[in-house]
């Protein structure tokens, strides 16, 4: 238990220790971070297995993002009870298990029981390997540690997609699950082999039940909320409408709750930090942006454009390409350079990006596809690492558990509204883009009059000749709406630059990453 005197922070590893702590972290984070997306491109297999529709099977992805939405704030109050290092290996341990179970799972219930479990263990995960990664790291390579976490949380969502089509194609889907187990395992070694003598001081805290009811009841309800919005045609529906009211009230309530309690479940009084409400809002809010646009582009090009779900992983894969390039640069000059220039250079480049693509049309080809993708890598080095360190640039040492958590928090949470919002937006505006375009199609209208005589002449009927009209009416539907979406997040991308503006710039020559490594220790 925590004494009167805390002991002295730990100094930084060195050599060999530090390279097997560093890799032992960010596989523990990736094998967590792929497992939000590895399961999308498997759901039509896994429902046939296991005998339930489609959209019963979308509760494999809710189940876990729920639970772990719910359980990443809770980082700061498990890690003060159980120790940063014996929360972490629990939770990989936990992780391993569920993933285990997940794939014996031999009906739809137990799935979604044991993705449950999945969710909820990993939530400590992610938050956790910031701090025990950057008290592993001496203060001026702190950019360097974040270089190395901001990789594999990056680009982890990228190849989840093509991951879990292979395996499904070329395996079956419970392997998604199993390929988990190994990795798990090698980490939970390595993690017991460096930081076994490196834990935190323990404190007995009293459970704030009432805060953690609150915030179990109101995520389920907003997530449940966000995955059948776009099915039950959103607030048309009353359960749609019931689970926002429930969410509204629930948060309303967890507020008041949390910023009155002495013990809170989660600390919200994190966000008078002037630095950590402006870092957490811009990282957030991008990568609401940025995953909302990962899940929209390859929707598209397999609805849409006649691209297979491995074709689309191999156009959104080379993402990855650049941003493990220059991450490490970013690294490693972030404590010589303001975060700030480099977070409104990443802004500006995610902007050209999302400009570039919505420009594209139905005849585009895979290199013109490709290009805004490899470009995206650079804006993706600059994105994680600066605003991170801003973020926790001035949180205090025994706080830095809770700050990871809850803005990581934060920043899931948008990761799962900006892809409602961008998906269902695009369906909204694809439906008005048909309405404008077949306005302009008549039998007695010239061009149209040809395509559909050209059509016939191939051995199609009318009626069929009429169909495949309308079809291609609804891909260049599509394709605008895509466009719609693009041209918005190149707006708001810009938009997010003057908000990093608002935090305080670096304390001398140290800067941001400096103090966000003394923080960690």
């Amino acid at each position: 238990m925590a004494t009167s005197n805390p002991p002295l922070p730990h100094p930084p590893l060195e050599g060999s220790a530090r390279l097997i702590g560093t890799l032992a972290l960010s596989a523990a984070v990736f094998m967590n971070v792929l497992d939000t997306s590895i399961a999308n491109v498997s759901l039509p297999a896994i429902a046939g297995d296991l005998g339930v529709s489609a959209n019963q099977g979308t509760w494999v992805i809710t189940s876990f993002a729920v639970a772990n939405a719910i359980s990443v704030p809770l980082t700061g109050w498990l890690s003060m009870r159980f120790g940063q290092v014996r929360l972490f290996m629990l939770s990989v341990v936990l992780f391993v298990i569920s993933s285990w179970l997940c794939g014996l799972a031999p009906n739809m219930s137990a799935l979604i029981a044991f993705r449950v479990l999945q969710g909820f263990v990993a939530g400590p995960m992610i938050p956790l390997s910031q701090s025990l990664l950057l008290a592993s790291y001496p203060r001026a390579m702190a950019g360097t540690a974040m270089a190395f976490w901001s990789m594999t949380t990056l680009i982890a969502p990228v190849m989840g997609p093509l991951l879990g089509g292979w395996i499904t194609d070329n395996m079956s889907w419970p392997w998604i699950f199993y390929i988990n187990v190994p990795v798990g395992i090698l980490a939970v070694f390595a993690t017991w082999l460096i930081f076994r003598h490196r834990d935190t001081p323990r404190k007995a805290l009293p459970i704030d039940a009432i805060g953690l009811g609150l915030l179990v009841v109101w995520i389920s309800a907003m997530q449940i909320m966000l995955d059948i919005g776009k099915e039950h045609d959103w607030f048309q529906s009353p359960m749609v409408v019931a689970c926002g009211v429930i969410a509204v009230v629930g948060f309303a309530y967890f507020l008041i709750w949390e910023l009155g309690d002495k013990h809170p479940v989660v600390d919200l009084r994190l966000f008078k930090n002037r630095n950590f409400w402006a870092g957490t809002l811009a990282i957030s809010v991008g990568y609401g942006l940025f995953f909302g646009n990962v899940v929209l582009l390859p929707l598209w090009l397999q609805q849409f454009m006649g691209y297979t779900a491995t074709d689309a992983g191999m156009v959104m894969a080379p993402v990855g390409l650049l941003a493990m390039v220059l991450s490490p640069v970013v690294g490693k000059t972030i404590h010589k350079v303001d975060p700030r220039r480099y977070a409104t250079a990443s802004f500006l480049v995610f902007g050209i990006v999302m400009w570039m693509r919505a420009r594209f049309n139905t005849q585009v080809d895979l290199t013109t596809i490709m290009i805004p993708t490899i470009v995206q890598g650079v804006a993706m080095a600059g994105f994680f690492i600066p605003l991170m360190t801003i973020t926790l640039s001035e949180i205090p040492p025994e706080k830095m558990p809770s700050a990871s958590g809850l803005s990581n928090f934060v920043r899931i949470t948008c990761g799962a509204v900006g892809t409602s919002i961008s998906t269902t937006l695009w369906e909204r505006r694809a439906s008005l883009h048909h309405a404008q375009l077949v306005e302009h199609i008549t039998l007695g209208d010239g061009p149209t009059a040809q395509v559909v005589q050209s059509l016939q002449a191939t051995g199609l009927s009318l009626q069929q000749a009429l169909a495949q009209v309308d079809r291609m009416v609804n891909q260049q539907a599509f394709m605008l709406a895509a466009n719609d979406i693009f041209w918005a997040s190149s707006v708001l991308f810009l938009l997010l630059i003057p908000l990093v503006w608002l935090a305080k710039g670096p304390k001398g020559h140290g800067g941001g990453g400096a103090d966000a490594a003394a923080a960690a220790h």
